[in-house]
């Protein structure tokens, strides 16, 4: 973690207009977060071999499997992780061939595809979601209930800010009509 006297040094004068102190404290703290989820993904945060992209699914699939079904849509998938179905398709094909879901074509509808979760796939989502738990758990000892607390509305404040601009962002580019926005 950076010493106030380097969080004080100028990120690079030569990029342009001097950015406050605070900004840069942003900048910071939000590349060195970046950083240690990076690394955290790569070393610490796989359950079972499995990649955080595939225990998000299999979380999705868990929890998204309505009363009386046995099993998710891929299209219903899809739209809870907003990705697009191919995405969805590569990551089941890897997840399918570790046993940890089943695909049933619909006799109905050929083109539309269900799924579930095996036992062994079940049991690694439930080990994925205590493990999330215990990290969680684990930040709120560390920062206290209030900070967790206040964290978290930041956050909300922080993604609410981005998906503001982002929306504004894509409004502009098809205003001024711009391809791919």
């Amino acid at each position: 973690m950076p010493t106030e006297e380097q969080m004080a040094q100028p990120i690079n004068p030569d990029l342009g207009p001097e950015m406050s102190l605070v900004a840069q404290k942003l900048l910071r703290s939000f590349m060195q977060f970046s950083k240690v989820v990076w690394h955290q993904h790569q070393y610490q945060n796989t359950v079972q071999g499995c990649k955080p992209s595939e225990i998000r699914l299999l979380m999705v699939v868990k929890r998204g499997i309505k009363p009386g079904a046995s099993e998710m849509k891929v299209s219903e998938i899809s739209k809870m992780l907003m990705v697009t179905s191919p995405t969805v398709t590569q990551l089941l094909n890897g997840l399918e061939a570790e046993g940890l879901i089943e695909r049933r074509i619909d006799p109905h509808d050929r083109r539309s595809v269900g799924v579930s979760l095996t036992a062994k796939g079940d049991e690694v989502t439930q080990l994925a979601y205590q493990s999330m738990v215990s990290r969680l758990q684990g930040l709120i000892d560390h920062l206290g209930e209030e900070e967790s607390t206040h964290l978290a509305e930041i956050l909300a404040k922080v993604l609410g800010y981005f998906n503001e601009q982002q929306t504004a962002n894509v409004r502009n580019s098809q205003w001024n009509g711009e391809e791919g926005a």
